[in-house]
């Protein structure tokens, strides 16, 4: 609970970047000019998604979450599930909310752009600028001018790019023994995002630009991302957070203070007593601590 309301603010603001770009999909993207002459790069047939919409937060946040939660119940740390949980969340919003606004000023027609202008396959194009007159659906139409970045390619890559930091961190990969056979486990997520990334091309929604800029995009976020909660992979303390690691050496700290003051040595010194024919012992630096004169 105090982990959560420290990271309070954050999770509000996760909530704002999930509105905002919930209101980017309502919104109407720019309709690019399109004219007769550049149809000829438009025409690919109108296909469904290999990768349905609904699926890229499965492996992109569902997936991910569900290492999270393993290593969570071997380890019993919190701060690693609650950051690892954190930074997906916002690596793939953040991603989510540039891409999609970037997709709204660009207005990129896509590759099968005529066949959602012309479902019926007869052209209409002013007699003056040459630029089309479409006579589709609005909604397909709507859709025919997002483009521009690839959103399935950035909300992998910015899901998967988060996990493939991750297991490097978990498993060492690069702790300088040799075991290259690690690097496998890390580049698997990378490929699958990149496999996503290519089923866009071969469905002729985007072009080939759309999705290594989407997964630039992607990717580039979830390293911010990764690196704001968790070490570089390279380093000796790449296992946990920065925050875990940071309350690990201050109660390291704090049991040194107090092993310090409790194995304290004690000065010495004999006292006469007048009046009583004797003597006794006082702890000086006690004394000094206190500010009494010895």
């Amino acid at each position: 609970m105090i982990l959560a309301k420290f990271h309070m603010y954050d999770w509000i603001i996760l909530l704002l970047l999930a509105v905002i770009d919930g209101l980017l999909n309502i919104i109407e993207p720019f309709h690019r000019f399109v004219g007769k002459d550049m149809m000829t790069d438009l025409r690919y047939p109108l296909k469904g998604n290999t990768v349905p919409f609904w699926a890229v937060p499965i492996f992109g946040i569902i997936l991910p979450w569900a290492i999270f939660l393993g290593i969570y119940f071997k380890k019993k740390n919190f701060y690693d599930l609650h950051h690892g949980i954190l930074g997906i969340l916002y690596s793939v919003l953040i991603t989510a909310v540039i891409t999609d606004a970037i997709k709204d000023g660009v207005g990129r027609p896509r590759p099968d752009f005529f066949w959602r202008c012309f479902p019926d396959g007869r052209d209409v194009y002013d007699n003056i600028t040459t630029g089309v007159i479409c006579h589709g659906e609005k909604s397909v139409i709507k859709e025919g001018h997002k483009s521009f970045p690839s959103g399935h390619s950035s909300w992998s890559f910015a899901g998967l790019g988060f996990l493939a930091w991750y297991l490097a961190g978990k498993i060492a990969a690069f702790d300088r023994k040799g075991h290259v056979a690690k690097l496998c486990i890390v580049f698997l997520p990378l490929l699958t995002a990149s496999l996503v990334a290519v089923s866009r091309v071969d469905d002729y929604w985007h072009h080939w630009q759309d999705v290594f800029a989407g997964a630039l995009i992607g990717l580039t976020v979830a390293s911010f991302c990764y690196l704001q909660f968790f070490p570089y992979p390279f380093v000796a303390d790449a296992l946990w957070p920065h925050a875990y690691m940071v309350k690990l050496a201050e109660e390291r700290s704090s049991r040194n203070n107090a092993n310090s003051y409790s194995m304290r040595p004690t000065e010495i010194e004999t006292v006469n007593v007048p009046g009583h024919g004797g003597i006794t012992l006082r702890d000086t630096l006690n004394d000094v601590e206190s500010g009494r004169s010895p």
